[in-house]
């Protein structure tokens, strides 16, 4: 139920408060906070209050605000994230191993590839992906795969909802079709270059009952190193690890 003079819910701005952090702001003033919410100071203040209360936020030693740990536990029981990242662990640790840079497990949500884990060396390189963070489907390797072994009508509505994306390549929406096309038919994607220049992304999908992918292992390493035999068959091995550990075996 609307309650404010522009019309939108307590629900409504709540939502917005706790989504304007993310790996960029993850703490700011409530000054900061309303402007990045687009709500009134004082209305800001009344809900920082509330959500403080609850764990939902809290206070820093500066007196800035940042998401507290109430809000993890929540998501974490009711989330099937947390068993998805306990059983695919010790199999991202034995790639990790192997790859000594970054390995990420990832799921498709919204349209977006949301990162529910990633392991990353000292050394290695620069990689935009975050834990709980988001990056457009067809920009990243796991959100090939995530998207090449979803049903029909979930990439049909993928090109409907997007329909000025560009593929890894940017010749246009035909061409992504033939790249989700060749990411099915061989079981996996390499892709170079996709957000940062001198990586490469190689993924394959976790695979579930339907031959549909519930998650995407990948890894991210120097495009010089990129050599999609040397790291596949540890890829491929883990994502099926992780399936028999969720019970997701495909029929």
């Amino acid at each position: 139920m609307a309650n404010s003079t522009t019309g939108d819910s307590t629900l409504d701005r709540l939502v917005r408060v706790l989504s304007a952090f993310d790996a960029h702001a993850p703490s700011m003033s409530v000054g900061a906070l309303a402007s990045a919410a687009q709500l009134p100071v004082a209305t800001t203040y009344r809900l920082v209050n509330q959500l403080i209360g609850h764990d939902f936020l809290r206070k820093d030693p500066s007196g800035n605000v940042r998401l507290g740990l109430g809000l993890w536990e929540v998501a974490s029981r009711s989330s099937s994230a947390p068993d998805l990242r306990e059983a695919a662990k010790p199999f991202m640790e034995d790639i990790q191993a192997v790859v000594a840079q970054h390995t990420q497990l990832a799921v498709l949500r919204d349209d977006e590839v949301l990162f529910i884990e990633r392991l990353s060396s000292r050394e290695s390189v620069v990689n935009q992906a975050r834990i709980a963070g988001r990056l457009p489907a067809h920009r990243t390797s796991v959100g090939v795969v995530l998207l090449a072994f979803s049903p029909p009508h979930v990439q049909e509505a993928y090109f409907a909802d997007h329909p000025q994306t560009l593929p890894p390549d940017g010749t246009g929406g035909g061409e992504l079709r033939k790249v989700l096309a060749q990411a099915r038919a061989q079981g996996y994607t390499a892709l170079d270059g996709l957000i940062d220049e001198e990586t490469t992304g190689i993924a394959v999908p976790v695979l579930g009952r339907g031959a549909t992918a519930v998650a995407a292992l990948g890894i991210v390493v120097p495009r010089q190193d990129g050599n999609v035999h040397t790291f596949l068959p540890v890829l491929m091995t883990g994502a099926r690890g992780i399936a028999r550990a969720m019970g997701s075996t495909p029929l």
